[in-house]
């Protein structure tokens, strides 16, 4: 099943990975992806979906999901090294996957939020990823 980025969502506050299902009065349903447990976000919390987010590079910014897919090509069906890895390790990580990452802006701890997402997208969904200019093609064919 094909992972859609724009459902899957972090909230400050809380660990792990949520995955959108409705909007409720007070904010939105989630479902989390490690334990499948509901529950409703507060329209106070800061959401961010997975596809609003973009890392700093020497060029403009790069997509999540362009840099999850590079870390991916660079460990084949190894998982990242864990969030509370020596900083050397994460750096070396991000060196292979997006070498020209903005030293300056991007720190070891987006690095470390970034490896968190990626092993809970190993482990619970997939990284084969919803394009959404597919999915705008399939709406406009219909």
């Amino acid at each position: 099943m094909k992972t859609d980025l724009t459902k899957i969502l972090s909230i400050a506050g809380q660990r792990g990975l949520f995955l959108y299902l409705a909007q409720a009065r007070g904010g939105a349903i989630v479902e989390s992806l490690s334990d499948k447990k509901r529950t409703v976000a507060s329209a106070s919390n800061r959401i961010t979906t997975l596809a609003d987010i973009s890392i700093y590079t020497t060029e403009g910014e790069v997509k999540l999901q362009e840099v999850l897919l590079k870390m991916k090509d660079v460990l084949g069906d190894a998982p990242a090294p864990s969030s509370k890895a020596d900083p050397a390790e994460l750096k070396a990580l991000f060196e292979k996957a997006l070498p020209d990452y903005d030293e300056g802006r991007f720190y070891v701890s987006h690095m470390r939020k970034v490896v968190e997402w990626y092993n809970e997208l190993k482990n619970y969904a997939s990284f084969d990823f919803v394009n959404p200019d597919e999915e705008e093609g399939e709406k406009a064919s219909e």
